[in-house]
């Protein structure tokens, strides 16, 4: 499986050393290094890249504004000099965050990195879903001044109010700025269902449904109108499973 790579990185030396790295691994295809973002842009709009080497200091558009300006991302490995834009990498979901000056051994362990999540999308998901399925068992949220690691399987419930949720988990719950609906996308369809404008619930953490709610330990989820039928459906269709 070949990986077709575009680096994006201002400084000509450490451009030039990224690209000799891309070219000593026999299984990435370098489609282009660009100097500055807005060159990395058109490369984008008109190729097909799995995966992009992406500076974040850089003059016009740092690389953290490029990211957060494509609709579609491929995957991405930041390179950088400064350490603080770590926390902020693990939020745009990056296979992996460089700190220079980058030995060939670091960025190796990165491209691996890139290269299992690529197999695992591929043979582990439909076509139809590729794009909408998430490509780990966990997400970060912020929670305050911190970043939290939450897994999938310890998530009982999510209850959304107006731009917070609150993540209801096996041993915590977890409030953090964000939409119910943002989460929901980031949430696999296959594991959890939305049953209310607030409330999101996850299929292995409900222990009964009673007549309009669902009752998870000690919490009782109401089930709104809007969504009995696809609720419905969606526990026929894991009972067939």
């Amino acid at each position: 499986m070949n990986l077709k790579c575009l680096i994006v990185e201002d400084e000509p030396l450490a451009r030039n050393l990224m690209t000799e790295y891309v070219k000593k691994v026999s299984y990435l295809q370098l489609v282009d290094a660009c100097s500055n973002p807005l060159s990395a842009l058109e490369v984008l709009r008109n190729n097909t890249i799995d995966l992009m080497f992406l500076d974040i200091q850089m003059p016009e558009l740092t690389g953290i504004t490029l990211l957060k300006t494509l609709q579609k991302k491929p995957l991405v490995i930041l390179t950088t000099a400064y350490s603080e834009y770590a926390i902020e990498s693990y939020e745009l979901d990056v296979v992996d965050y460089l700190l220079k000056p980058i030995t060939f051994d670091r960025f190796l362990k990165a491209v691996d990195k890139a290269s299992q999540r690529i197999s695992a999308i591929s043979t582990a998901l439909p076509a139809a879903e590729k794009q909408t399925e998430p490509t780990t068992p966990f997400v970060f949220v912020k929670d305050g001044t911190k970043l939290v690691k939450i897994q999938w399987s310890d998530i009982l419930y999510v209850e959304g109010l107006k731009d917070y949720v609150t993540i209801h988990t096996k041993t915590q719950k977890v409030i953090t700025l964000q939409r119910l609906k943002t989460l929901e996308t980031q949430l696999p369809a296959d594991k959890f269902i939305r049953v209310h404008h607030s409330f999101i619930v996850a299929l292995s953490a409900i222990d009964a449904i009673h007549k309009g709610e669902i009752q998870i330990g000690n919490a009782f989820i109401p089930v709104s109108d809007s969504y009995k039928k696809s609720f419905r459906e969606f526990i026929e269709k894991n009972q067939m499973q």
